[in-house]
């Protein structure tokens, strides 16, 4: 069997339950369940804590896992990421104190930075060449500062109110952008069977996310203009139709963009425009 790491908590585990349902894999029934083996799919999951998971799959003892790029990283582990999954987007940033000096990169050179990622940020900034004190925190790092630990912090961003509230404000550009992805051991081939089985089914479920099917009905003159506004995630199906002066065109086109399609779609002299939401395949 597979084994495949989840997270139990945190902002990835219902968006990697979710992902994994809709691939068509079983999850747990009751949250005290920290393994399901799913016969029928030929996969364990296992529930682990979100900071753990990398140093499992690293490891060798879970074949994948799905956790952040930013948890990889920081787990100096041995394990691989394998394929972005698009959830759990974040940005890894430096903040100081309003009333700081601290204002660039260069400025952090021989201070104290507090951090839950202290790997991520020390390797980060021997890149840069700055030599800087990384500390270690387990959480509410933004307040290491006024509790004199640190000189300034490292953290995930999103909107930037907790720092602001803090009495903390962003610098410099951001040490990385992150992302959920699907990591696997290095023990584990890349080309293993189960692997292309799971990743194939994960990428189904992205593109069933990501995409919408379009028809509609076209003269056959402008059937050209129609596929430059509409030239889809793969080449358009172009159909003839009974009445020999029309062509129906088939594609997947982004579902964000479908709204701004339609609108060119019709311009251009399309009729009956018909979008419906994919389902990601199952092997």
């Amino acid at each position: 069997m597979l084994r495949i790491a989840v997270p139990n908590k945190g902002m990835l585990s219902e968006p990697a339950w979710n992902m994994l349902a809709e691939a068509g894999y079983r999850l747990r029934s009751n949250p005290r369940q920290l393994v399901v083996e799913d016969r029928d799919n030929d996969v364990e999951l296992f529930y682990l804590r979100p900071l753990d998971i990398a140093v499992y799959v690293g490891r060798g003892t879970i074949d994948v896992g799905i956790t952040g790029e930013d948890l990889l990283k920081n787990s100096g582990t041995e394990a691989v990421e394998h394929l972005p999954l698009g959830f759990g987007s974040s940005t890894f940033r430096f903040a100081a104190p309003n009333e700081s000096s601290i204002t660039e990169l260069k400025d952090i050179d021989g201070k104290r930075v507090g951090t839950s990622f202290d790997k991520l940020v020390h390797d980060y900034l021997v890149e840069q060449g700055i030599n800087a004190e990384t500390i270690h925190l387990d959480g509410a790092v933004e307040s290491s500062v006024q509790l004199g630990v640190a000189d300034l912090i490292a953290d995930v961003v999103s909107t930037g109110t907790t720092l602001r509230n803090a009495g903390l404000r962003i610098f410099a550009d951001p040490i990385m952008h992150s992302e959920a992805c699907l990591i696997r051991s290095p023990r584990l081939d890349e080309h293993d069977e189960r692997l292309t089985i799971l990743s194939r089914r994960l990428q189904g479920v992205l593109t069933a996310q990501r995409y919408v099917l379009m028809d509609y009905d076209i003269p056959v003159s402008k059937v050209s203009e129609a596929v430059a506004v509409t030239p889809g995630f793969e080449s358009p199906t172009i159909s003839p139709l009974h009445d020999k002066q029309w062509s129906a065109v088939r594609v997947m086109v982004p579902r964000a963009k479908v709204n701004h399609l339609m609108d060119k779609l019709y311009e251009v002299g399309a009729r009956g425009i018909i979008v419906t939401a994919l389902q990601a395949s199952r092997i």
